[in-house]
């Protein structure tokens, strides 16, 4: 198939598959997704990797299926708390679910200050998303209580900080749905600090999409997956901050640090690194480290020889199922 990489690398870089009553194809940063008839969507995870909102030129083994694999195990952990998009995984890289109207901001929650945050607090800014934040924290220290800075969801380029004022006055959120909203994401926030425990990890921030089907808020996309979220090791963190050391994380943000290590934070006139066949196998390594302490069971990595015709086969039955054909 156009765009799978050969069996050697085990990656899919794109998809292009014709699905009974296929209406539209969406490629986004990491997922294709195959709009059928007016309500059903099928999503391919694919392997590319994206930083800083820019889609790297390589793409990682079996990242796409830890990715939908993770997402379904948290999206089922969860569905107590309210109903999410996916009606079918018929495949390690597949989901298949129901077309929700999108709202139109992304919910990120924090409850240390890393990645983003820290690097806007290092900068001397105390303000994120219209929230204050603590003097005296080291990178990695925890916030009094788990902060929601939400950015807005960008169609492209990149998301930006938004605060809840903001988003109100811009109606892009009514006010009743916007207090749902967040206490959907400190419910979810609270649910993966939760399981991350029972496998000795912290959930340090993560970040929840949201949308409506039949008037109703429901969960899209993923959550608690490596690039939805950051994960710190449990055993050794309070040694580790009080020597002021560097936090072991399971992450993409060792990627970001390798960029902008390099010089790349996706802005104008920068130019991706090299990422040689040694770095590429770090970084799926890392991933299916992620899955493996994650979840606590082994990852088992698809076989590749027939992936276009597995793929093709597990969605068309699916469809078939929830009564497309």
């Amino acid at each position: 198939m156009n765009g799978i990489f050969a069996p050697a690398s085990r990656a899919i870089s794109e998809t292009n598959f014709h699905f009974p009553q296929l209406t539209s194809v969406y490629r986004g940063k990491v997922r294709d997704v195959y709009t059928i008839g007016d309500a059903c969507l099928v999503m391919i995870v694919t392997d590319r990797i994206s930083a800083f909102d820019v889609v790297l030129p390589r793409a990682i083994p079996f990242k796409g299926q830890v990715l939908n694999q993770l997402a379904s195990r948290m999206m089922h952990g969860t569905i107590d708390i309210l109903p999410n998009w996916i009606a079918d995984v018929p495949d390690p890289n597949v989901s298949i679910g129901w077309k929700c109207e999108p709202i139109r901001v992304e919910m990120v929650i924090r409850g240390y200050l890393s990645g983003h945050a820290w690097r806007e607090y290092r900068e001397g800014k105390r303000m994120l998303c219209g929230l204050q934040m603590p003097d005296g924290l080291r990178e990695n220290d925890p916030f009094p209580e788990p902060m929601i800075t939400p950015t807005t969801k960008a169609s492209a380029g990149h998301d930006e900080d938004i605060s809840r004022e903001e988003i109100l006055q811009s109606n892009l959120v009514s006010i009743d749905d916007y207090d749902q909203l967040e206490q959907y994401t400190r419910q979810l926030f609270k649910r993966g600090t939760e399981m991350a425990a029972q496998q000795g990890l912290i959930l340090v921030d993560t970040k929840y999409e949201f949308g409506k089907k039949d008037g109703r808020i429901t969960l899209m996309d993923e959550i608690h997956t490596p690039d939805s979220s950051r994960f710190f090791f449990q055993d050794g963190y309070t040694e580790r901050q009080k020597k002021g050391e560097a936090q072991k994380q399971l992450s993409k943000e060792f990627v970001r640090e390798w960029l902008i290590a390099n010089n790349f934070q996706g802005k104008e006139g920068q130019v991706v690194p090299e990422m040689t066949d040694e770095w590429i196998s770090r970084i799926s390594e890392r991933y299916i480290e992620l899955f493996e302490k994650l979840t606590g069971d082994k990852f088992v990595p698809r076989q590749t020889a027939t992936l276009e015709s597995d793929i093709q086969a597990q969605v068309d039955r699916s469809l078939a199922t929830i009564g497309y054909r």
